[in-house]
């Protein structure tokens, strides 16, 4: 029994490469000058497709430079305002300022008269005054008859005369050495009041005063002890900016 199975075994492979004869082998028939065409089966095969993966993370390269600073944009609209924050504490105490000018006085004014005649006895005279009505702080020298400006601007000034009859009177109010406005009246039978005002710019210790000019003719003004015929004022206008 074992041998008749041993001798089944030997023959098997033999009947396993026998080609069944039910199905001959594919074959094709070509000329010789015919172009060599792959097999049926090699046709229908497609080699797949590859492609490269590339893993970014593994060929990460080092930081670089940081880059130039780019142009500021548009500004954006303003936002509501914030709450008020909480009070600071009280600052120390400052140092005291400078002391100021106690000579820059912001006004000046002075109105004089005179209470006696006066006759002209050399080519030049100033006229002199010997009544006070206002003489804010003393800018008006009684005994040179001269204003001094201590406060520089634009001031106003004003003088009044009575005329002696057949006398000539002749005067000018003066700024500085300077002639500005004349008062002149002729020889006449009868005397009258005479009036010249002017506004004048004056710089720090400007003079003004009242000067008689005497010619071929007698020079003479008129006034007595009871009243008030002549009088000279000035007073500030608009003080200079400073």
């Amino acid at each position: 029994m074992l041998g008749a199975c041993l001798r089944l075994l030997l023959l098997l492979p033999l009947v396993c490469c026998v080609p069944s004869p039910s199905r001959s082998p594919p074959r094709n028939c070509r000329r010789c000058c015919d172009n060599s065409e792959p097999p049926a089966a090699t046709a229908q095969y497609q080699m797949p497709e590859v492609r490269t993966v590339i893993n970014m993370t593994i060929l990460k390269g080092d930081k670089g430079d940081k880059g130039d600073k780019g142009t500021p944009g548009k500004p954006g609209l303003e936002g509501p305002p914030g709450y008020r924050g909480p009070l600071g504490p009280k600052g120390t105490k400052g140092q005291a300022g400078a002391p100021g000018d106690a000579c820059k006085i912001p006004h000046s004014s002075f109105s004089v008269g005179r209470r006696k005649s006066l006759h002209s006895v050399d080519y030049y005279q100033a006229l002199v005054f010997d009544t006070v009505f206002v003489n804010l702080y003393e800018h008006f020298n009684m005994f040179k008859g001269k204003f001094y400006c201590y406060v520089p601007g634009i001031y106003f000034f004003n003088v009044n005369i009575h005329t002696w009859n057949f006398k000539e009177t002749y005067l000018h109010l003066m700024h500085n050495d300077k002639e500005q406005v004349i008062l002149y009246a002729q020889p006449s039978e009868r005397s009258i009041m005479q009036s010249q005002s002017v506004m004048l710019d004056l710089a720090l210790n400007d003079e003004v005063w009242v000067r008689l000019y005497k010619r071929e003719r007698e020079n003479a003004i008129y006034s007595d002890d009871v009243d008030v015929y002549i009088t000279f004022n000035g007073y500030l206008v608009a003080p200079s900016i400073q």
